[in-house]
């Protein structure tokens, strides 16, 4: 998409008969939600946009994110890439905004900014036992096995033969499918290194997928469920009884939910599951509904995870919602491994900007916050919900406000002096920042380690090891 016009932007800035003057405007975060805002506005304006990173390396959820098995999903980085080619889009990264430069120094330097930080932490299940070792968020895990650098450290034990994934989202499968897939299908991935080793010795022979509800209420997509029953070698097993009641609703369900529930039950009566079960060396998932986590149980010394409790659920229906209510019912089940995959969370990284500690978000109407001249857009703007289309919908109505306000003169008129400003406070306290430039460096080397393991590319798990690359000749 972005390749349909980004090789004209250069050439277009003529063209914007209702600006006056040429704006600067920076983005805080380099993920999908900031690059799609970033594309919208060069399309609706003449404004030159700086795109500020934590890390040294660009695109956020879709480089860390990403499951290393959807390179599709990955395509977008190239027109990320192309818009970055352009004369009115810098890339500055190992910046923190909040730590090495306050919102207000940004502010004080542009014409407007735009906070599309992405969701930095996670949700909690607030049980007893959660912070036993075994016991991971989702992101923590999806993280070690993208390389991010903040979870290089991490060193799962996956010589256990049962694990427990909780949340029913395409997060939850992305997880399952990565402990369930053949060595040969991940070497060929960009997974990082330490992960595909642990991986080849894992002893993971039973991943158990568990949710709060029914079938009718969960959020993953077809496509995502699909390609766990594909998994060679391996098999799914979910409770027909759960779906006794759902035939005579199928038919008025819409056609992605309808066609989900249909593919589960397929799955769930299937006849060749009981005989497949018996086969030796193969791998099974198990997708279960109704059941809550009350305790993560742990070994006798108290010091790894060797099982969780659950509550069975009864389900209730409100005037808004279906409910998961306790029954006083509960269930033991042994495992080595329990990741919580209940969802994402943005946190504040300036305590000058509004910020809303329950939903996780900065207050906007349409991207556009309280203060003047500041925006925000992607997952700290909605919540962590949506797939990177939905993110990029989100991020056209934000450009759109930035735009309108422009046309509006509601920017202020005095001129910015943009990164030479900010450039100003980064030398002061000895912030080495990062350029495109010095990121094709990175992208470069990492290409390279990965021809020689037959990898799309080896990333580097370490701030250091991508500096000096940088450095080096």
């Amino acid at each position: 998409m972005l390749g349909r016009y980004v090789n004209n932007l250069n050439k277009r800035t003529h063209r914007f008969s209702n600006f006056s003057r040429t704006y600067k405007i920076c983005v805080v975060g380099s993920g999908p939600g900031a690059f799609y805002t970033a594309q919208e506005l060069l399309k609706r304006s003449g404004a030159e946009i700086d795109i500020f990173e934590r890390l040294p390396v660009p695109f956020g959820l879709v480089r860390y994110g990403v499951a290393p098995d959807h390179p599709e999903v990955k395509n977008c980085i190239n027109g990320f890439t192309s818009l970055m080619q352009t004369r009115r889009c810098r890339f500055y990264g190992n910046v923190n905004v909040g730590k090495d430069i306050s919102v207000e120094q940004l502010r004080s330097a542009y014409n407007g900014v735009v906070l599309a930080y992405g969701a930095e932490n996670n949700r909690k299940l607030g049980i007893p036992g959660e912070d036993i070792s075994g016991c991971y968020a989702a992101r923590e895990f999806v993280g070690w096995y993208n390389g991010i650098p903040s979870m290089a450290g991490l060193k799962p034990d996956l010589s256990c033969e049962n694990v427990v994934i909780f949340g029913h989202g395409n997060v939850a499968l992305d997880v399952a499918r990565m402990l369930l897939s053949p060595v040969a299908v991940l070497e060929k991935t960009d997974i990082s290194g330490a992960a595909l080793e642990t991986l080849i010795n894992s002893k993971i022979r039973n991943v158990y997928i568990i949710g709060r509800r029914g079938p009718l209420q969960t959020a993953f997509t077809i496509k995502e469920f699909r390609e766990l029953t594909k998994l060679p070698n391996c098999h799914g097993h979910l409770d027909k009884n759960v779906f006794t009641d759902l035939n005579s609703i199928i038919p008025d369900l819409a056609r992605p939910r309808r066609r989900l529930t249909e593919l589960m039950m397929k799955t769930a009566l299937s006849e060749k599951t009981a005989e497949l079960c018996q086969q030796t060396g193969s791998q099974h998932w198990h997708m279960k509904f109704n059941r809550s986590p009350t305790e993560v149980l742990s070994s006798p010394n108290c010091r790894r995870v060797s099982g969780i409790r659950m509550e069975i659920n009864k389900l209730e229906k409100t005037s808004e919602a279906v409910r998961a209510v306790g029954s006083g019912k509960f269930e033991d089940l042994a495992c080595g491994l329990v990741i919580s995959s209940i969802g994402y969370k943005s946190i504040a990284i300036d305590e000058n900007v509004p910020f809303d500690a329950v939903t996780g978000i900065i207050p906007n109407v349409k991207g556009r916050v309280v203060s003047k001249r500041l925006y925000c857009s992607g997952w700290v703007k909605r919540g962590p919900i949506g797939v990177i289309a939905s993110t990029m919908k989100d991020a056209f109505e934000t450009a759109e406000m930035i735009s309108e306000d422009m046309k509006q003169d509601n920017l202020p008129t005095s001129s910015c002096f943009g990164f030479e400003e900010i450039a100003k406070y980064l030398d002061q306290k000895g912030v080495r920042y990062v350029t495109f430039e010095d990121w094709n460096k990175i992208d470069a080397h990492e290409k390279y380690l990965g021809r020689m393991k037959n990898k799309p590319r080896e990333k580097l798990t370490s701030v250091v090891e991508m500096l000096n690359v940088i450095d080096t000749p």
